[in-house]
């Protein structure tokens, strides 16, 4: 079989079958940020339609040159770390943040990627992670993994804003906690039974609960209002680079996809 043949699938101890598994599954487990990236991003006031649908086209873009490419079995997409320094740094008001416009924060990105380039192609990038030592690294992966895990949290109503403890547990009778705590109990219970597709069987029991509690709607699966206009090259390079050095903005961001993806 080619396919099989061109991804050395039987070389590296996996099937087909196996591969379409892992793919759906990933999919699902990480398609929450086609909807929690704009959701993000448009508080500083990006489209959220042409978010999304960026979000979609560079992530499978990305997945699709890491497979074809670098044949690695890793999908990738816009990281949550990234969106939220985004927009509660680059462009909160001060003194919170840089007081940017979406647009000005764009052209800060946008450099700092191209700068993110020339270090992993001159080899500079790899000497640098080299010298960073490996509890750092860890503690960067782990912190990293805890605020995702508080985004989640927040979003299955699990955990809710207090104004004297900043955060505690969420209302157990509201019907998003509710799905969120039985799919994630699913999840622990066919993990600990070692059931292939635990995980995706957990996403699917969770969307069939919300389903049944009206949580979600049927919308149909292709939709033709695509349009990129409101968001594509409206990257402000111009800024405001004779109050504050530009640079500022860019080793932030710069500095920032550095270690997140350490």
């Amino acid at each position: 079989m080619r396919l099989a043949q061109f991804f050395q699938l039987e070389a590296n101890g996996t099937t087909v079958r196996r591969e379409i598994l892992g793919g759906v599954t990933t999919f699902l487990a990480m398609s929450y940020i086609i909807f929690v990236n704009p959701g993000v991003l448009s508080q500083a006031g990006m489209d959220f339609r042409a978010v999304m649908y960026a979000t979609c086209l560079s992530a499978a873009l990305a997945t699709f040159l890491m497979g074809l490419v670098a044949n690695y079995p890793v999908a990738l997409a816009p990281g949550m770390g990234e969106n939220f320094f985004f927009v509660f740094t680059l462009c909160a008001a001060a003194p919170m943040g840089f007081g940017l416009t979406w647009q000005q924060a764009l052209a800060a990105v946008l450099l700092a990627g191209l700068f993110f380039m020339a270090l992993t192609l001159s080899g500079l990038r790899s000497r640098i992670i080299d010298s960073i030592p490996d509890s750092l690294k860890v503690g960067i992966a782990a912190g990293i993994g805890l605020f995702i895990t508080l985004i989640g949290l927040e979003y299955g109503n699990l955990i809710v804003s207090s104004p004297a403890t900043l955060v505690r547990l969420g209302d157990f009778r509201n019907s998003v906690a509710l799905v969120s705590v039985l799919g994630l109990l699913i999840m622990i219970v066919l993990l600990a039974y070692r059931i292939r597709g635990a995980i995706l069987l957990g996403i699917l029991a969770s969307t069939l609960m919300a389903a049944a509690m009206g949580m979600v709607h049927y919308r149909g699966v292709i939709s033709a209002d695509f349009q990129l206009a409101p968001t594509l090259w409206k990257f402000d390079l111009a800024g405001r680079g004779r109050e504050c050095p530009a640079l500022t903005y860019v080793f932030a961001a710069l500095f920032v996809v550095q270690f997140v993806l350490v």
